[in-house]
């Protein structure tokens, strides 16, 4: 691949593996048809239109365009970025053609399900048809583990290319050595914990497709709801552990999961990722408690939610507005923090802020004891200058994007403390929202919105390097344009 742009052969190369991915965003769209015939409501057939272009366009380009060469890790960033894209333009028209919705909110709607954020531009969820409700809930559930994750799975052949696209989503954990297994392996966890999850909301009293509903957004910490009042509709506090239980599974490694019931029984209490998320959800815990007098359920909820990136609430926004500065300032750490890595939340995740803060344990030992050799370790693993080096950048990185965003959104609202908070949910990928962020927004941070949703669910470096060949490309086309038609001139 060329440095600044995309040469015939990448597009190629990059076209053929996208196509696989098409095939099954377009095969997980149709799946609410189902949910349409049982609640016999028949406002979906319509929305079989764009899933059936994409599963087309999808075969088209694996068959068209082979791979004549070996796939690289900048074309798997490539591919990643643009499915993820794709995936919520496709539900997009589906929104469009049986909703009546603009585009832009839409496309808002639907990568804000794909990417687990779980804001909505919709005031009144309660009103849409059962299929469209499933369509968001499904969306999560897929997207929780990975657009291209859960299709490279299916549809791609295991090896080095399937390594490099699973690496492209921001992933590196193994369970098993080989790849495929590895997502096999996770996709029956997830699957397993889905199917508990159902179970336990249908005893606690919920009808059947509550729970679906309700255990779709909660393992996948997407948190979008089918209710207006979210998961404070039910206003029952065996549902609300019920959601924290999930929520906090849902934020653990993969990993650890498979450790736990296949080789290691304390190998979720010996995990540095969860028992920091566990110590931080107490403190802050604490913290809230002392800061005002807000009943317990309610302070515990919503900071299990933060650290979770969920977003799922038992407060309206505007409540959620209503709290003391303090108190949103405790949350938004939360969600800037998120939880373990190899999980299905957003944010900078917990691994890179305890490498973070370990490297400046060892700058302040380096200053007291210069000279004097000290090995930085995490879960038994040595850690490196250059991985200590990788988490500073990530996240400085990371909260520049954010300021940019709060200083876009502040032109937008006079409450600089809700613009923050929310632009902080929204590049986390988390969904808690002070009611800045609605349907009533004007199209400019509608759309920064929805690029901070892509850019935090990619951890950034892909979306960087999407706009830098795209750009690339852009001009290297110009340039051939401009010397073909000189050439013709001449």
């Amino acid at each position: 691949m060329r440095l600044n742009y995309l040469s015939r052969q990448d597009i190629k190369i990059i076209l053929h593996y996208l196509g696989n991915i098409m095939i099954g965003i377009g095969a997980v769209l149709m799946v609410p048809i189902i949910v349409d015939v049982a609640s016999m409501e028949f406002c979906y057939p319509i929305g079989l239109i764009p899933p059936l272009i994409s599963i087309g366009l999808g075969y088209l380009f694996v068959y068209k365009f082979k791979e004549f060469d070996k796939l690289k890790f900048k074309h798997s960033m490539l591919i990643s970025s643009i499915a993820w894209l794709w995936a919520g333009f496709v539900a997009a028209l589906i929104m469009m053609l049986i909703l009546d919705m603009s585009f832009v909110d839409a496309f808002f709607e639907n990568i804000s399900a794909w990417t687990g954020s779980g804001l909505t531009m919709i005031s009144d969820v309660e009103s849409l048809p059962m299929s469209i409700l499933f369509l968001r809930s499904l969306e999560q559930w897929v997207g929780g583990l990975g657009v291209v994750i859960i299709f490279i799975s299916v549809l791609i052949k295991p090896g080095t290319s399937a390594f490099k696209l699973y690496k492209s989503e921001a992933r590196e954990d193994r369970i098993k050595p080989n790849i495929k297994n590895t997502l096999n392996k996770t996709i029956q966890i997830y699957g397993m914990y889905t199917i508990i999850g159902i179970f336990l909301y249908i005893l606690a009293g919920l009808p059947l497709f509550d729970a679906v509903n309700l255990t779709f957004t909660t393992i996948s910490t997407g948190g979008m709801s089918i209710k207006n009042a979210n998961v404070g509709f039910y206003n029952n506090d065996m549902i609300y552990i019920i959601t924290m239980f999930l929520m906090i599974l849902g934020a653990t490694s993969f990993t650890v999961h498979y450790k736990m019931y296949k080789e290691k029984r304390f190998a979720l209490i010996k995990d540095v990722q969860f028992r920091f998320m566990i110590i931080s959800i107490v403190i802050s815990g604490i913290i809230v408690a002392l800061i005002t007098h807000m009943a317990p359920m309610n302070v515990v909820f919503h900071i299990v939610s933060a650290i979770t990136t969920t977003g799922a609430n038992i407060a309206t926004p505007s409540e959620l507005a209503s709290w003391a500065p303090s108190v949103l300032i405790v949350i938004m750490a939360l969600m800037v923090m998120g939880g373990s890595s190899g999980s299905t939340v957003g944010a900078v995740k917990l691994i890179r802020v305890i490498t973070v803060l370990r490297s400046i344990n060892l700058t302040v030992l380096n200053v007291v004891a210069p000279g004097r050799v000290v090995k930085t370790k995490i879960s038994e693993k040595t850690i490196g200058e250059g991985e200590m080096k990788e988490s500073s950048s990530y996240i400085a990185v990371y909260l520049f994007f954010l300021l940019i965003g709060w200083i876009i959104m502040s032109f937008y609202t006079d409450n600089p403390i809700n613009a923050l908070f929310d632009v902080t949910s929204t590049i986390g990928n988390v969904g808690l929202s002070t009611g800045v962020i609605n349907g009533s927004l004007d199209t400019v941070p509608k759309v920064m919105l929805i690029f901070l949703m892509w850019l935090g669910r990619l951890e950034i470096i892909p979306i960087l390097l999407t706009l830098k060949l795209g750009y690339g490309s852009f001009k290297q086309s110009l340039k051939l344009i401009k010397i073909s038609l000189k050439n013709k001139i001449s």
